[in-house]
């Protein structure tokens, strides 16, 4: 009697944006992030894509981005700033954008947190538009707190990094983040510190 070896089929690995060294983001899909430098992270995915970026955040919002701080990641210039009167309108934006295929980075802030299912709806957007474009779009949630956001792809909380003995040390023109994955599909927990110089944009920094 013959028998044969199951087998595992592993999906196949889709292209991805690299960010640093080691920090990875699958294109077609719709990643999250959170912390206090959420939006330092979304500049820094703008940075590393070529063409507009669509940043979608509500009208009634606060927190606004502003094109002098901008400059020092990425040309704000590039950017394309939708900001919907309703709540629900900013997921149905980001959704239409992912499945036009027509910008390669479509960033959502949003002041809570979406459900499981406009979530899922998003990836499946983000893979429609893969097959519009070049390259598949890449679609970031930026939510409050430490994250929370259903069915994401990955999640990142970013804050700053300036302990008060660090403080002293840096010149005035470096600035230090912590980047934590603190979720991902294929991929376990990990931290980094980000260094930006005058000299060099970003790095991993000991």
């Amino acid at each position: 009697m013959q028998t044969t070896l199951l087998t595992r089929n592993h999906p196949p690995k889709r292209p991805a944006l690299t960010v640093l060294k080691d920090i990875d983001l699958d294109l077609g899909r719709v990643h999250e992030c959170a912390g206090r430098a959420r939006r330092v992270f979304a500049l820094i995915l703008a940075a590393r894509t070529n063409g507009p970026v669509l940043w979608i955040a509500p009208a009634y919002g606060t927190d606004k981005l502003n094109p002098d701080g901008m400059l020092r990641f990425v040309d704000p210039g590039r950017f394309i700033f939708v900001a919907p009167q309703r709540a629900e309108d900013l997921l149905w934006s980001m959704e239409e954008a992912l499945r036009s295929g027509a910008v390669p980075l479509v960033v959502a802030d949003m002041p809570g947190f979406p459900g499981l299912t406009p979530v899922r709806r998003l990836h499946l957007a983000a893979e429609a538009g893969a097959a519009q474009a070049p390259r598949p779009p890449l679609g970031l949630l930026l939510t409050p707190d430490a994250g929370g956001a259903q069915g994401v792809e990955t999640r990142w909380v970013m804050q700053p990094d300036i302990a008060p003995d660090m403080a002293k040390e840096l010149p005035h023109d470096h600035l230090r983040w912590n980047l934590a994955r603190s979720r991902a599909r294929r991929a376990a927990p990990r931290d980094w510190h980000i260094l930006q110089t005058p000299t060099c944009p970003f790095q991993i920094a000991p």
